[in-house]
């Protein structure tokens, strides 16, 4: 199977459409209650869709992979977009930064090369 989509709940769609724009996501669907869009390498997409209210705090991680994490970080955070976290190195070898979209969702930017699908510490089939 491959996986479609993610939908994230969403206070305030225009500004989550706003936001995920800034990040470099094309939008392909906008409408008041719902925005789907593209990522910016391959077919995946993600929506985010209008509620009245988010569970705090938020349990979900979206993870987009950038292969520059920290020049990406960079351009980012020049556009003016707030990170919670800056690129650090993690113990499961990979570089992640974490911000929060205008809903309260993490949203995980990292770079695990070969380490994402083949971890030293992989099943063995």
């Amino acid at each position: 199977m491959e996986l479609n989509q993610v939908t994230l709940p969403a206070i305030d769609v225009a500004a989550s459409v706003a936001f995920y724009r800034k990040m470099g996501f094309e939008l392909i669907v906008d409408e008041p209650h719902y925005a789907r869009f593209r990522s910016t390498v391959g077919n995946a997409t993600f929506s985010v869709h209008a509620v009245d209210a988010v569970g705090e705090p938020a349990q979900t991680i979206v993870y987009f992979e950038c292969s520059s994490l920290d020049q990406q970080v960079a351009l980012l955070k020049e556009m003016g977009l707030k990170f919670a976290q800056e690129p650090r190195d993690e113990p499961w070898l990979w570089r992640e930064a974490r911000l929060v979209d205008p809903a309260g969702n993490i949203i995980c930017l990292y770079h695990a090369g070969e380490h994402r699908l083949n971890p030293p510490w992989r099943v063995k089939a």
